[in-house]
């Protein structure tokens, strides 16, 4: 019974380590065409984002933008935004990841929090406004 308790136990915590983004992609960037962002393409950020933060249940979310291309023959969508997970005016992180249409639309968050999301976005055609302060 204990070594049940300790196996439930270790396999719980193995879901709660948060795993690091993959680096940006330093070159290759390509156009996007802006698209709009449904409600289920917003799901399928919002979860993807919050499998990243300290906090997921507190995110909020800001602005999004969203654009597909076809990128080394692979469909993709790409989307920048602003996620708080802190609850504080101004403490909204920019992040940039890619959505796989193709494949189950699978999320892959490439950078949060990052100095170089603002200029992958805007190489991209995808220029974020500054964030605003969550009321």
């Amino acid at each position: 019974m204990r070594k049940t308790i300790q196996l439930l136990s270790a396999a719980s915590l193995c879901g709660c380590v948060a795993a690091a983004p993959p680096p940006i992609e330093p070159s290759g960037n390509q156009l996007v065409d802006p698209m709009p962002i449904s409600l289920a393409l917003e799901e399928i950020i919002a979860t993807g984002v919050r499998q990243h933060l300290k906090n997921p249940i507190a995110a909020r979310f800001g602005t999004m933008l969203a654009g597909e291309r076809t990128l080394s023959g692979r469909h993709e969508i790409l989307v920048c935004g602003y996620v708080d997970d802190k609850g504080s005016p101004g403490s909204a992180e920019p992040f940039i990841g890619k959505i796989y249409p193709d494949d189950g639309s699978s999320f892959e968050l490439l950078a949060i929090n990052d100095i170089s999301v603002g200029s992958t976005c805007r190489a991209t055609g995808l220029a974020m406004p500054e964030p605003k302060p969550n009321p």
